[in-house]
């Protein structure tokens, strides 16, 4: 799983490079949460386009997440990004004090929800695409919330498993404290990724390795020495998270269906 740091770099630098002026933007905004892919992501995105073109939104619930703040502000002083801070408490404290609900996940959706509406709502003042900062390990394992932070107009970081992506951090020069601490959505105080997954990254993304590129089976998984149980969760876990990696399906009616026949080229001149 090993990669070539400064190869990949160029890639990705090159990806939202020339994705963005297909597009017709040079701007590009993304939601910095103090964690490692959001860091990852910005330093690729100054890398692409310049530390004056790409715009950091910090947008904590109240102070829950002071120390993750202050981790995104560092990220944006040592980049010299332009960054903004929206407390999105007030928006989901009025929601919730109307409709009530026990439910952290509910809460942590609404917030993960949140934080994208925000995100599009300043991309059209900033005219400004949005770079997303999902992981290939959350993508396969349906960690991450639709229409929340899997939303987004490009994703640099999709192919790139969590360990790679720490490889790729390391060569970047994101900060040690970044790289090393907890993974977290920032969803509530004390919530951590590995927690809720109920493995650690370096284990996810052994099996998903053998499970996605090798093209191996459970059960030829399981029987290379990994956990059973362990193999046969994450296997579930890709499986009904599937419609989460989908546009919404459209039933096919004519000849020519979007998504189906009608493929255009973004890119094409005529």
């Amino acid at each position: 799983m090993k990669i070539d740091a400064p190869f990949v770099e160029r890639i990705l630098a090159g990806f939202i490079k020339d994705k963005l002026a297909k597009a017709g933007f040079r701007k590009g905004i993304l939601g910095l949460s103090g964690g490692l892919d959001s860091a990852v992501c910005a330093h690729l995105a100054v890398k692409a386009l310049g530390p004056g073109n790409v715009i950091a939104l910090l947008m904590p619930y109240g102070r829950s997440f002071g120390d993750e703040i202050e981790d995104a502000l560092d990220v944006a002083r040592r980049l010299r990004l332009r960054a903004e801070t929206i407390d999105i408490a007030p928006i989901i404290d009025a929601y919730f004090e109307r409709y009530p609900t026990g439910d952290r996940v509910r809460r942590g959706n609404k917030m993960a929800r949140e934080r994208m509406s925000i995100l599009y709502d300043v991309s059209a003042r900033e005219k400004a695409l949005i770079l997303g900062t999902s992981n290939k390990t959350e993508l396969l394992l349906g960690y991450g919330t639709i229409h929340g932070d899997m939303a987004c107009a490009i994703n640099p970081l999709g192919d790139l498993y969590k360990t790679q992506v720490r490889e790729l951090a390391a060569h970047l020069g994101v900060p040690e404290g970044i790289r090393t601490k907890p993974p977290t959505a920032g969803l509530w105080p004390g919530q951590t990724d590995e927690a809720e997954l109920g493995l650690t990254y370096e284990e996810a993304d052994e099996i998903l390795f053998r499970l996605v590129e090798e093209r191996a089976s459970a059960a030829e998984v399981a029987a290379a020495g990994y956990p059973k149980a362990r193999v046969e969760k994450i296997a579930a876990m890709i499986r009904a998270s599937e419609f989460k990696r989908h546009l919404p399906p459209i039933a096919k009616i004519s000849p020519r269906t979007v998504g189906h026949d009608f493929l255009y080229p973004y890119d094409r001149s005529e």
